[in-house]
């Protein structure tokens, strides 16, 4: 059985390392089914093949394809280029991709989108997402609720989505939240890994990285904590199903 490529932009190992363990909970997938790649500290796998992995599954990160290249440091560029090179073939193959917050950005940049900062950021927390009249008719999302929570925390996102692109769920702060090109490239902009604890990390690792004022942060753990969100993960463990 073919392997799933897991490409993870996150420099800090605790956060990093969460989010692994999550991917392969939450989409139940075996440890070696899964082909790690921590983007910040090593390469591609030379000669990679993506006909020889059942899809590619990118993680969320710090980094935001908007910023201008002189705002980036060579890590974050080095990541970004990576990520921005495999999007070509991806969707020229119509190849199984699932990428999670960075990787919508990654996705409608690539496909000649806009993403930007200036109208959809979302602060860290719980939001309502909402089907819409597309995503009914598509199999990672037919027969879930039709409005559903999902964990979400990003200075960018998508304002204009590019052609040959479909939204698939929406939220009143954020029209784009989860979308397909062609039909098998999917994104979304909340993480559909994460259930309580795995954000309860990530607010104490990321409070001094400007998506929160830290002394929120107790605050933003007990709303995760209260916060019934499950829907995500079922997306998530569905795109492992259909693709695996």
């Amino acid at each position: 059985m073919k392997p799933f490529l897991i490409l993870q932009l996150r420099p800090e190992t605790e956060a990093a390392d969460d989010e692994f363990a999550a991917l392969l909970d939450k989409g139940g997938i075996a440890p070696e089914r899964a082909v790690r790649v921590r983007l910040e500290r090593e390469a591609l796998p030379a000669g990679l093949d993506l006909a020889e992995t059942a899809g590619v599954i990118v993680g969320g990160g710090p980094g935001c394809v908007s910023d201008p290249p002189a705002a980036k440091s060579p890590e974050e560029a080095r990541i970004e280029a990576a990520c921005l090179g495999l999007i070509p073939e991806i969707l020229a193959r119509d190849h199984p991709y699932l990428g999670c917050c960075y990787g919508i950005g990654i996705l409608a940049h690539a496909m000649g989108g806009t993403v930007a900062k200036g109208r959809y950021g979302e602060p860290v927390g719980a939001v309502t997402c909402e089907v819409t009249e597309e995503g009914r008719r598509d199999p990672l999302l037919a027969g879930l609720p039709e409005r559903f929570d999902a964990f979400v925390g990003h200075k960018e996102a998508v304002e204009v989505l590019p052609e040959g692109a479909v939204a698939l769920l929406g939220s009143a702060p954020c029209p784009y939240q989860m979308i397909r090109a062609g039909r098998n490239v999917y994104a979304t902009q909340f993480h559909p890994e994460a259930d309580a604890a795995v954000f309860e990390t990530r607010i104490r690792v990321y409070r001094d990285r400007g998506y929160f004022p830290p002394g929120e942060a107790d605050a933003l753990v007990a709303m995760c904590r209260a916060a019934e969100v499950e829907v995500p993960q079922r997306i998530l463990r569905r795109f492992v199903e259909r693709y695996g």
